[in-house]
C-alpha cells in the first residue's frame, strides 16, 4: 500500500481546493454553516473512490470528474451534519458541530443545502447527459437508503435482540451504499459498461460495510488519544454493533459495561471478548468482505488504479482511526 497514502493525500488536497472555491467565504450565515464541517478536513475517501473507479475504467478520465468526486464528499458531510443533530453530538473533526455552533434549525438547513448542491455538482460534470442522469439516480437512491439505514440504527437503540442479518442490512444502507455510489458513479461517468459499473458498485458496497465494521472495532480497541473518539462509547451505551451481537451469540453479558468505564474496565472487556473469540470473528467478517470485493475487480484490466482500489479495501480494515 506504499502508493495509497500519497494518492489519498493528493486527492484530499484537490478536494480541499474545490471546497475553498465553492463553499468557503461565501456570504450569509447559512452558507457559512454549510461550509463549516466541509472545511474542517477529513480523509476524502469517497472522492478517492470516485476517481479511482473512473480511472480503472478509462485511464485519465478522473480529471473531468472532479465535480462528481466533490459531490460525494458533500453528500457525506450532509449526512454527518444531520447525524450530529440526531445524536446531539457537540464535536466533529475537532470542531463544534453545526447545530451547536449555530442552532438546530440552521443545522438542518445547512445539511439540506449540501444535499441539494451535491446533485448540482453531478450536473456540472463534463460527461454525456445520459451518464449524468444515471449518476444522479445512483446518488438519489443512495441518499434514500442512508436515511433508511439511519432510522434502522436509531430503532436498534431500544432493542437487545438485533440479529446479525439486521445489523448487516443497517450497515449496508447507512455506510455501504455511499461507497457503492462513489464507485458506481465514477464508473458510469467514465463510460463504463453495465458489467464494469455493477462490479465497481458491488466493490464499493462490500468495502463500505467492512469500513463500518472496522469502525466498531476501533471504537472498542483504539485509545481515545489515537482515534480522536471516546473509547468504548458503543459498549458503554449498549449500542447494537456486530461486536455486541457476536458476544450475545456466545453467551457473554456486556450489559455490565453500560456505565462510566475506567481504562481498566475497557481493558477487561477487551480481554473477555478476545478470549471468547469475538474480536477475531468480527475481524474475519470485515476481511472476508474485502476479499470478496477484490473478486469483483477481476473483470477490470490490470492497472495501478485497480491495485489502489484493492489497497483502499485493505486500508479500511487495518486502520486504527
Amino acid at each position: 500500500m506504499s502508493e495509497l497514502s500519497p494518492y489519498l493525500n493528493s486527492v484530499a488536497k484537490q478536494i480541499d481546493r474545490m471546497i475553498d472555491r465553492y463553499y468557503v467565504d461565501r456570504a450569509g450565515e447559512l452558507n457559512k454553516a454549510s461550509a463549516h464541517l466541509l472545511a474542517a478536513g477529513g480523509k476524502r475517501l469517497r472522492p478517492a473512490v470516485v476517481m479511482l473507479a473512473a480511472d480503472a475504467v478509462k485511464p485519465g478520465s478522473s480529471d473531468d470528474l472532479m465535480q462528481a468526486a466533490l459531490a460525494l464528499e458533500v453528500t457525506h458531510t450532509f449526512t454527518l451534519i444531520h447525524d450530529d443533530i440526531m445524536d446531539d453530538d457537540s464535536l466533529r473533526r475537532g470542531v463544534q458541530t453545526v447545530h451547536t455552533k449555530w442552532d438546530m434549525p440552521t443545522g438542518i438547513l445547512a445539511g439540506d443545502v449540501l444535499y441539494a448542491r451535491a446533485f448540482e455538482h453531478i450536473c456540472l460534470v463534463d460527461a454525456k447527459d445520459e451518464a449524468k442522469v444515471r449518476a444522479v439516480k445512483i446518488l438519489a437512491k443512495a441518499c434514500a437508503d442512508i436515511c433508511e439505514g439511519q432510522h434502522m440504527d436509531m430503532s436498534f437503540e431500544h432493542r437487545t435482540d438485533v440479529s446479525e442479518g439486521e445489523y448487516m442490512e443497517m450497515v449496508r444502507k447507512k455506510t455501504g451504499v455511499l461507497y457503492a455510489a462513489a464507485a458506481g458513479i465514477g464508473a458510469v461517468l467514465a463510460g463504463g459498461n453495465t458489467v464494469q459499473v455493477k462490479a465497481l458498485y458491488n466493490f464499493g458496497l462490500n468495502t463500505g460495510i467492512a469500513f463500518q465494521i472496522q469502525d466498531d472495532l476501533i471504537d472498542l480497541l483504539t485509545p481515545s488519544e489515537k482515534s480522536g473518539k471516546d473509547q468504548a462509547s458503543d459498549l458503554r451505551e449498549g449500542k447494537q454493533t456486530i461486536i455486541m451481537i457476536k458476544a450475545r451469540e456466545k453467551g457473554l453479558d456486556l450489559q455490565k459495561y453500560r456505565r462510566d468505564l475506567s481504562a481498566a474496565d475497557i481493558n477487561e472487556s477487551i480481554r473477555e471478548l478476545t478470549a471468547a473469540g469475538v474480536i477475531d470473528e468480527v475481524k474475519k467478517i470485515a476481511t472476508d468482505l474485502v476479499a470478496d470485493s477484490n473478486k469483483h475487480l477481476s473483470i477490470l484490466p490490470d492497472s495501478k488504479e485497480r491495485q489502489l482500489l484493492m489497497d483502499i479495501g485493505e486500508f479500511f480494515v487495518t486502520r486504527s482511526s
